[in-house]
Parts: structure tokens; sequence; C-alpha cells
């Protein structure tokens, strides 16, 4: 086997992890998402609101997770591409998702996600999560006007 099958191989491998972990999560298992996590990382969400900010613990992510699922509950993933670059000591993944929810106060919220994830040793180092802040600003918003006072509330971080 040559080396570039051997690459290839290897980012169907991941690429296959990484849509299974959608799908474990799709499921209401984001623990296993936090145990893909290396002993050091980087969880960036980015935006201005209560799902934004850096987290670089376990605790804190699954702080987050959990917020995530009280605001977001029933929240569907479905990935659409996931395009993998690297070898296991460097690895670089990027995806596309589409998002479905049943949000809390009973409406559905629905986005794209872009993610951009690094790993080393299959473990990953490096999460940045970008979507259409304005239309999660407005679901926000209205659960906040609705009552769900955590849908304004500061971003969890490490502290």
């Amino acid at each position: 086997m040559t080396a570039d099958e051997r690459g290839l191989m290897y980012h169907r491998f991941v690429a296959a992890q990484v849509r299974k972990a959608f799908a474990e999560i799709s499921k209401g298992n984001w623990e296993a998402m936090v145990a893909g996590m290396a002993p050091s990382f980087t969880y960036r969400f980015y935006g201005d609101h209560a799902l934004a900010g850096e987290r670089h613990t376990h605790d804190a992510l699954r702080r987050w997770w959990e917020r995530c699922f009280r605001l977001l509950p029933n929240t569907r993933f479905d990935v659409q591409d996931v395009l993998v670059a690297g070898w296991p000591w460097d690895t670089r993944v990027a995806t596309a998702v589409t998002v479905d929810v049943g949000v809390v106060d009973g409406s559905r919220y629905q986005n794209v996600v872009h993610q951009f994830l690094r790993m080393k040793w299959g473990k990953i180092t490096e999460v940045r999560t970008l979507e259409d802040t304005a239309v999660l600003e407005k679901t926000l918003d209205r659960l906040a006007a609705a009552g769900f006072e955590e849908a304004h509330a500061a971003p969890i971080t490490d502290s």
C-alpha cells in the first residue's frame, strides 16, 4: 500500500468518526464528544451570546453542552461535508453541518454550522465553531423574552 493510499484510508476513517460523533450528539450523547478531547484543548464558539465563548477544560465543556441541550433540546445534526487533511500527528478537519432543533418554547431552530478541528493522535486539540449568529441570537432573544433567562446568560468559560 502506498503512502497516498494509507493517507486516503486514514482520512476516510477520520471522516467516518466525525460523522459518528455528530450522530451520537444527535442522540443526546454529547459526553462521547467531550471524551474525545485531548487533555489540553481549545473549544471556541464564535459570537456574543449565551453559547459563545472559549473553553479549555472538560468541566466547562460539559456545562456548555448541558446548557445547549437545555435551551435547544432534541438537536439533530445532518453532516453535509467532512474534509480531512494531514496525518495522525497533525490532522485538520472541516465540516459543514445543518442543525435542526425543537426549541424549548415549541418553535424550530435551523441553521448551518461550520466547524474546524485539529487533532493529534486521535484526540481533538482545537474546535472552532461558526454559524449564522444572527439566526442563533434571534432564537436566544425569543427564548429570553419567553422567560428562559439562561438564553441571555454569560458565556460558559473555564472560570
